[in-house]
């Protein structure tokens, strides 16, 4: 189970007449900053008296509820927000806590219960299919963890966290294929975190583990089920007929490695750069059109896809990325200012999942 971070969903009140909600909504803040501090009893106190002044308001109960689960009274925080799971403003949060609780308490059924239960009434909450994975993914069950954390992306493409696990999961699998897309569209995401370090570090390492150069003109490489696939240069791109992921992104990704020596931080970005030419060159782009490649190649058209490739792999050769950053300082500001200004977008119209093409 992921530890939750505490969220504060208050909305400061539209009425500056109303006295007794600012008054609350001023104690709800000051304890969401004792309870960021460690003071979790003078957190408390702040939110009863909260509470009194506003009893309708369904934050507070919840925000109480969430401090007990930091003092580890599961029992307390289970008994809060099973009451709240009848009112009116109820949202996926009180489900994805209350499930939390009754997990750390020790009754795994219970939270399992909760969260599909939840799901049932929030079947878009990204943060729901993450935990229900997580409860399969701690019972060594990845397949099944794998679908929950899948179904959250598909139903929240903007949520990353399911990204991230999706990504550990595929990149420690055969089908690491997969976990190279999601993995970058977690990065973009999530793009200043550890987690987006770990990421970086894991898509880097997969590239080198995953092609092997057996001769100057001859790779093999395996990132899908197809556990080894040959190929050289004299086959037309054009010629392939597989699922996406044995049928163009490895024989794509083996064309634009072919004339490499060595396979490191800095032939990456080359072969990455070929490959987003290739897979336009050979028409792949319109039979299977990624967004994570339709973004590459946005970035690639307005002169900034070396800067980008390095910062994607930045970890996997931290002392590789500081060498290219120090002898490219203007370019990497550059992109810095473009990368800020023209982000991923992703929603529910504009968005990536395996089961587009994995067939």
């Amino acid at each position: 189970m992921l530890v939750f971070c505490g969220l504060f969903l208050f909305s400061y009140p539209l009425f500056s007449q109303i006295s007794n909600q600012e008054k609350a909504y001023s104690k709800g803040m000051e304890a969401i900053k004792l309870m960021d501090k460690g003071d979790i009893e003078g957190s408390l106190k702040l939110l009863k008296e909260a509470k009194k002044l506003d009893p309708n308001n369904i934050n507070y109960p919840y925000e109480t509820a969430y401090a007990y689960y930091l003092k580890k009274d599961y029992k307390a925080a289970i008994k809060i927000l099973s009451s709240l799971t009848k009112h009116n403003n109820i949202h996926d949060l009180i489900y994805q806590l209350l499930g939390n609780s009754y997990s750390m308490s020790g009754n795994k059924v219970k939270a399992i219960e909760t969260y599909e239960k939840g799901l049932e009434l929030f079947p878009n909450s990204g943060i729901l299919y993450l935990e229900r994975g997580s409860m399969e993914r701690h019972e060594g069950k990845y397949l099944a963890a794998l679908s929950f954390y899948e179904k959250g992306i598909e139903v929240a493409p903007k949520f990353p966290s399911n990204y991230y696990w999706a990504t550990i999961i595929f990149c420690n699998s055969s089908e690491k294929v997969w976990g190279m897309i999601y993995g970058e569209l977690f990065m973009n995401l999530e793009r200043n975190s550890k987690r987006t370090q770990e990421i970086s570090k894991l898509l880097y390492e997969s590239y080198i583990n995953g092609i092997n150069i057996t001769s100057d003109t001859s790779r093999n490489l395996s990132f899908s089920k197809v556990n080894t696939l040959y190929i050289d240069e004299k086959i037309d791109p054009k010629d392939f007929r597989l699922p996406f992921s044995i049928g163009v992104y490895e024989p794509l990704l083996l064309l634009s490695s072919l004339p490499e020596k060595t396979i490191n931080f800095e032939s990456l970005h080359t072969i990455r750069n070929k490959f987003i030419e290739k897979y336009y060159e050979s028409g792949h782009s319109k039979n299977y059109p990624i967004l994570l490649f339709t973004y590459q190649k946005t970035i690639y058209d307005a002169g900034h896809f070396e800067a980008y490739s390095n910062w994607i792999l930045m970890k996997g050769d931290e002392n590789g990325f500081i060498k290219w950053k120090t002898e490219n300082k203007e370019k990497w500001e550059n992109f810095v200012t473009w990368f800020g200004e023209n982000s991923l977008k992703i929603d529910n119209t504009n968005k990536f999942h395996r089961n587009q093409y994995d067939k």
